[in-house]
Parts: structure tokens; sequence; C-alpha cells
């Protein structure tokens, strides 16, 4: 039996082993400092049912799962690698007589993959598992798919300080154990103003951190959303009588490990929010909040997840005040106002909800479930899943019908993002191997040259993994890449030191289709991207960069400056390699060309990857279907003003459409390209539209029996009494026919349109053409409003008749002229 220190977890530890002893799930609710992530997997590794198999402990970061597994070692009294292991993208430690197991999500992820049914283990832990990391999701997602359908033995727990227990218990079917925990008073104070800027944080935090340290006693743990905004608070924090120790998951190990050992000196440690949760960090007693985090978000411009700036929750903020009272009474600052925390969202959004989806369907499709038949918290957003599955099927990982490939299959034990190990796998050697593997170390991590207006080229960043110099070099960010380029090497089966060879270029494009770009014709610096399943948006490179000039470029990296996409990582393509790489994506199309300049088209023969021209010829035979359809092609974009629109064809236009309007099984009257280029065989230039007949055009929409049922029903013309006509406007908002009141005199019913199924307004004109009224019931006119516009007319115009009753009279006879 483990001895186990005497942590507020224990009280709990009862409760938690029968049920899992009763069942095979269990949800555990404790604050933070009670114990849960150490003592909970040393209790559980001596129950029964985990006899001689192991305990997988899951972390969301490697310093915290580095923290964990030396703890635990710490507490059986052993070196790590004997009963405790550890296990994460860039370490391993493990021997024989291993028991529990500590290992970042991604980790179990690639290993349900490989061994679907997790033999030799007895249960995973989930460790703060309301962070709701993707791979939490997916993790917990496929370990409850085992559990149902392959072994029910399996235990799993979820387990945090702030886990939503009712949302967990339903999803696991299982109960939740809570530990009230011993936690000191912490006092809470806001900041009386919000910052102007967020650029204004780090000398904000200094000066607090300064007025602290002599207002309190005890260390100070203080909350920066990065590494720069750490570097540059340390920087102003120069000259005090403590230590500064930056606490972050870039880091060196050992430089890690200080800022969380204890310290005869007084110390500060600036800290990103890896330690809001699973790490102790001793002797804090003075929180202070920079209230803001680092969260990945789906970037469109690069199509992939970057992470962005944002505030953090109330949950959060409330998770990084308790490490201020975890072994006495403490202090929490916060840098912001209490109005503006009234305002926080009350828990961080889940990550499923806000990342790019590629990994999440490729591991989905692995798998061989659709993500709706999984048991997630959340749905995966269907545009976000979409735009995955349509990145997936461009890189060969899935088929039309987004099941995977043995290219996917392959992609998905690389336990990389998709692009990045598609690029590994378009290697043809060891040394583009190599290369591919120093790519996506370089990819996965921050750009290590620190000046934003450094040249694109990403043979300058590959350069310094293998002993070139930039004065703008960020030799931390150089040293963890080239630790990741090994890391990939080893997956490939290379040596960690292979020499990278062969030509970027084609690797990017492998991982990255989409973002082929070819320079607009002879604008410097103006790109177009390929994009995917459609054509791609522009992008530019700076305007001094040696790139600008390159005809065709592989990009692997994007920033969107206010509303234009900045090219700033990217490999110059030689474009008979993108041939020799891409073949079945290459195709040569005949068509046309419109110059708005000149109003003609001219035959074109193209080399297209994508929507994107690589190469453009006149072709020897034009085809002059192709001529005819760019040119109606311009003529709609034109919104067919280049047409000519005699009245005949508006009328017959507007008759269509009211038509359709009654009966809506009607043709569309609206003009298309096609009908319109069956009529310009032969023609080139938009001036020989006017020859045209539009109302032919138009009637031609419609077949024989359609043109005799649209005069039958409505018709362009009106008959009259003796043998006169008039003219129907069917442009009208409501149709309508204009005539002397004189010539509708005997009519007494308005004529019905459609069967009366289209009204119809009639405008009565005086002898001058002037409207008298407009009516849409002639007969009910002729007894009520004619006795007023009689009065009327028979004042200004007294030779003419104006009966008291028109609808008994005569109209006139027609005058014969002579």
């Amino acid at each position: 039996m483990t001895i186990l220190p005497p942590l507020p977890v224990r009280e709990a530890l009862p409760a938690l082993l029968d049920a899992l002893r009763a069942g095979a799930s269990a949800v555990l609710v404790a604050p933070p400092g009670a114990g849960k992530t150490t003592l909970v997997p040393l209790v559980l590794m001596d129950e029964p049912w985990a006899a001689g198999q192991k305990i997988l402990v899951l972390e969301p970061r490697r310093v915290a799962a580095r923290a964990a597994a030396r703890r635990m070692a710490e507490l059986l009294g052993e070196a790590l690698g004997e009963r405790i292991g550890l296990a994460t993208r860039l370490d391993r430690v493990a021997g024989p007589a291993m028991r529990v197991e500590v290992v970042t999500e991604g980790l179990l992820v690639r290993r349900l993959q490989s061994d679907p049914g997790l033999d030799g283990v007895a249960a995973v832990l989930f460790d703060e598992a309301h962070e709701r990391n993707l791979d939490t999701d997916i993790a917990i997602a496929l370990c409850l798919d085992v559990q149902r359908n392959l072994r029910p033995e399996l235990r799993l727990l979820a387990m945090s300080a702030t886990l939503d227990g009712a949302a967990f218990a339903t999803l696991l079917g299982a109960p939740v154990i809570e530990s009230m925990g011993r936690a000191y008073p912490v006092a809470i104070s806001h900041r009386a103003r919000e910052l102007a800027d967020a650029r204004e944080l780090p000398e904000a935090m200094a000066n607090t951190i300064r007025d602290a340290l002599r207002a309190h006693p005890g260390d100070v743990l203080a909350f920066l959303p990065g590494w720069g905004e750490i570097r540059r608070t340390a920087e102003r924090l120069s000259g005090l009588d403590v230590d500064v120790l930056p606490l972050h998951g870039e880091l060196p190990p050992a430089e890690q490990d200080r800022a969380l050992a204890p310290s005869a000196r007084r110390k500060v440690v600036l800290a990103t929010s890896i330690a809001e949760t699973s790490l102790t960090v001793p002797g804090v007693r003075i929180v202070i909040d920079g209230g803001f985090r680092r969260a990945p978000r789906l970037d469109a411009s690069s199509g992939l997840s970057r992470l962005t700036t944002q505030r953090i929750s109330r949950a959060a903020a409330e998770q990084r005040a308790g490490r201020a009272g975890r072994t006495e009474a403490g202090v929490a600052i916060r840098l912001w106002t209490e109005a503006l925390h009234r305002g926080l969202p009350l828990q961080d959004r889940p990550e499923i909800l806000e990342a790019e989806l590629a990994s999440f369907a490729l591991d989905c499709a692995a798998w061989g479930a659709a993500p709706a038949s999984l048991a997630l918290l959340d749905a995966p957003p269907a545009g976000a899943l979409a735009a995955a599955h349509a990145l997936l099927r461009a890189l060969d990982a899935l088929d039309g019908d987004n099941r995977i490939t043995e290219t996917g299959r392959r992609m998905a034990r690389l336990g990389t993002h998709p692009r990045f190990a598609r690029m590994m796998l378009a290697a043809r050697d060891a040394g583009e191997q190599a290369l591919a593997a120093d790519l996506a170390a370089l990819l996965e991590e921050r750009d290590p040259i620190r000046d934003r207006e450094a040249p694109a080229d990403i043979n300058l960043r590959l350069g310094l993994l293998h002993g070139a110099d930039h004065a703008q070099a960020d030799r931390p960010t150089v040293a963890r890449i080239a630790r990741s380029a090994a890391q990939h090497r080893r997956r490939l089966g290379l040596g960690a030191k292979s020499l990278p060879g062969g030509d970027a270029g084609p690797l990017l494009a492998a991982g990255f289709p989409d973002r082929i770009a070819a320079r607009r014709g002879a604008l410097e610096g103006a790109f177009r991207l390929a994009g995917l399943e459609g054509a791609g948006p522009g992008a530019r490179t700076a305007a001094t960069d040696p790139l600008r000039r390159a005809p065709l470029l592989a990009v692997a990296q994007l920033d969107l400056i206010g509303t234009e996409a900045r090219i700033r990582m990217a490999a110059p393509l030689d474009l008979a390699l993108l041939e020799a790489r891409f073949p079945d994506r290459m195709r040569w199309v005949e068509g046309a060309v419109f110059d708005a300049r000149t109003g003609t088209v001219t035959a074109r023969r193209r080399k297209m990857f994508g929507p994107l021209i690589l190469e453009e010829a006149a072709p020897q035979n034009p085809d002059p279907e192709a001529l005819a359809q760019a040119l109606a092609q311009a003529a709609a974009e034109r919104d067919w003003r280049d047409l000519d629109w005699t009245e005949a064809a508006k009328q017959a236009q507007a008759r269509i459409g009211w038509m359709r309007r009654s009966e809506p099984s009607w043709p569309d009257a609206t003009l298309t390209t096609i009908a319109l280029a069956t009529q310009l065989y032969g023609c080139s230039k938009l001036s020989e539209l006017r020859a045209i007949d539009t109302h032919a055009l138009i009637m031609g929409l419609l077949t024989h029996e359609q043109r005799r049922a649209l005069e039958a029903a409505l018709p362009a013309r009106l008959p009259l009494p003796k043998g006169r006509s008039a003219a129907v406007d069917y442009t009208a908002e409501v149709p309508r026919f204009e005539a002397r009141a004189q010539h509708l005199y005997g009519v007494t019913t308005t004529p019905r349109l459609a069967g009366g199924a289209v009204p119809l307004h009639i405008a009565l004109l005086s002898p001058a053409g002037r409207p008298i009224a407009i009516t849409a019931d002639l007969a009910g006119f002729w007894a009520g409003g004619w006795r007023d516009a009689r009065k009327d007319m028979r004042g200004r115009y007294p030779k003419h008749d104006w009966p008291e009753n028109p609808a008994l009279a005569e109209a006139p006879a027609e005058r014969v002229r002579g």
C-alpha cells in the first residue's frame, strides 16, 4: 500500500474508490491544491482491478505532465521511469515496472489509433478536463467508444477544479465525487480603471508587482498572456532584489523546474496560463492577474489555428486567484475593473468551437467514425468541419465521400498536423525527409526571426537550424525547433542528425496545395492563391521582399493586415518540379478572355493548377463556342446593358415575369449566358450585341404553346370600342393601359388579365392626353368618381361630349385622316 501525504483530496478517496469498484467511470471535482493530480493515480494503482496493468494520466500541457510525473515519483521515493513514467511529444521516460504513465493528450489519440483496445491499460484519467482542449474532447470520445464497444471494464475518470460536473457525468454516465478541499482566504482587488491598450500590460504589471512586494509578504505569481509580455515585464523589473523567473511552455525543462522549485530568496514568477491548474508554485501568496490568455482560433488566412490574445473567463480568474491561498492567506490583484469582470464570460469557450479541425476530422476518419456518432460535449461547427474535410481531400487524406485513404492512414500515424504529415509523406528520399522534418518543426513553432519585416523566404529560417546566423534570430526558439525536428526524424526512421536535402518548394506545395501562389502578371509582390475547391484569394509580399519577383511560390504562413493577406513565410517554387510532383492536378484549358478596355474577347489556352493560371498562349484554332460563351458572360457581368433593349423586348420580359408569378412553372425570363451565346457564334466584340434581336431572344425562351398562351392571357394590346386598341405597360408596378376617356364610353367592365390572376389599372386621359384618373374598377368609377371628373372636364373642354353615364354612352368613331 502506498503511503500518501495528508492532502485534502484524501477525504474524497473512499467515495471515489467505491464508485470505480461499482462502475467503470467517475467524475472528481476538487479545488486547486487538493492533490487530485498526484494522489489519485497512486491510490488507483493499488486497486485490484488495476493489478498488472497501467494507469494513464492525461495532462493538457507538457510542463504539467513533467511536474506531475516527477511529484508522483518523489512521493514513492523513486526515480522517474520506475513505477511512474512520462511521455510527451519531446520526452519519453519509462521502464519495465511502470504502473502510472503521464502523457499529453495528443499522444493518447495517436496511441488509440495504433492500439484501439488500449491493451494493458486499466484506467485513463483526464486531468483538468474543464479546459476542454480539442485533444481532450476527442480522447474522451474515443475512450468512451472503446469502453462501450470493446472494453467495458476500462475505467475513465474526469478530474478538475472547475469542471461542469453534471455535463461530464451525463457524458460518462458516471457519478460526481466532490472534495471540498482546504483553501485559505484570498483578498481580491481590482484596478480602478481599464488599461487603454493591451500593450500597456507589461508596464502596468511591473508597477503592480513592485507595489505588491512592498505591501504583502510571500512570493508573486503573475499571469501574462505570452512569452513576449513576460520578457517585456521582466525587463521592467530589473534591479529588484528578488528572483524574477519566467514560466511558459517554450522554456527548456531546467528553467521550468527552477520556477517551480522552492527558493531561499523571494521570487516573482511570470507565467502564462499553464500555471492556472495542475502546477503548484510553492511560496506564492500574491497573485497578480493580467486578465488575458493565448488561445487557438481558426485563422482563415493561414488555414491553421493560430494563438490569439483574449480575455479570460470568470472561472479562469477564480482559478488564478486561488493560487494565492494554497498554503496561507493571500491576495489576488486583478488588472481590470470590477465592471469589466461582471461582463466576462462564465467559462472559456471549448476549443472544438473555435479551432481549425483538420486534425480532429482526420482522427475521426482514422477511427472509422463520423463526428456525429462520437460522444462529444459539443458538436463541431458545421462550417469548420466542412472546411477541414475540404482540406483533407486536397491533401489526399480523404476520398470524395470523406472516407480515409491509405495516404490518410499514414498521415494519422505521424502524430502532427495533417498539412505537415502530408509534407513528410511527399519526401522522396532521406534528404527530403529530413528537410520535411525541419519544415514541420519550423512551422509548428513561432517564426525564429523576430523581425516582422524579415524576408519571407523560409530557407532563411531553415538555415538557422544548421549553423547559419541572423541578427534577429531567437536562439531559444531555434533550439526548440531543432529538438522537434529531431523527433520528427525519428518518427520517419531517420537519424536525429541526418542532413536535409532537396527543395523546400515542392514539399510545402504538398502540405499547402491551397497556398500555391502565382504572381499576378507583371505586378511585383502581388499573388493569387490556389484556394480550396474554388478561386483563391490574393496575397502580397512586403514591397522590398526578394520573393516579390518570383513567378510561383509555395506559401506556408500568411498574416492578415487589415483586409490584406501578407505572405510571411514561403519558398520559391519551380514550375517543372510542381508539374513533376502533381501531374494529376495540372490541366490544359481552352477558353477565352474578355478585355474590358477594348470590349473584345480573345481565345486563350491555359495551363491550370486549380484556379491558378501557370501558362497562357493563343491557340492555333480558336474555339468559336468558347468565344461566344466568354462574350455572353461579359454581357451578363455588365448587366446586359450592351443589348438593344427595345420597348418590345422590355415588355416581353415583363409579360413573362407576370405569367411566372401566377404560374410558377413558367420559365424565368431573365436572360442567360447560354441563351445569348447561341446568338453570338462568330462574334468577338460587345459592339456586335446591338445587332441581336433582344425581343426575339426573350421570346425564344418559350415554346410555341407558351407563346400562344402568353398572348391569350397577357396580350400586348387590349381592344377598345370602334376598332381601337391600347398597349398594356407590363413594366409598371401594376400592369396598366392608357386611353382617352371618350374611347372608353360604353365599356362597363375592366378587362381581365390571365383570368383575373394578374391585376390591371386603367389610366383615363383628357383630350390633351393628361391623366384624369387611374382605376382598377371602371364600372365603379363611372358610377362614382366620374361625377367630379366630368365637372372639371366640361369646364376645360366644352366642345367634347361628357355624358352623365359613360357606361350607356357611345365612343366616338375613329377620325379618318385625309
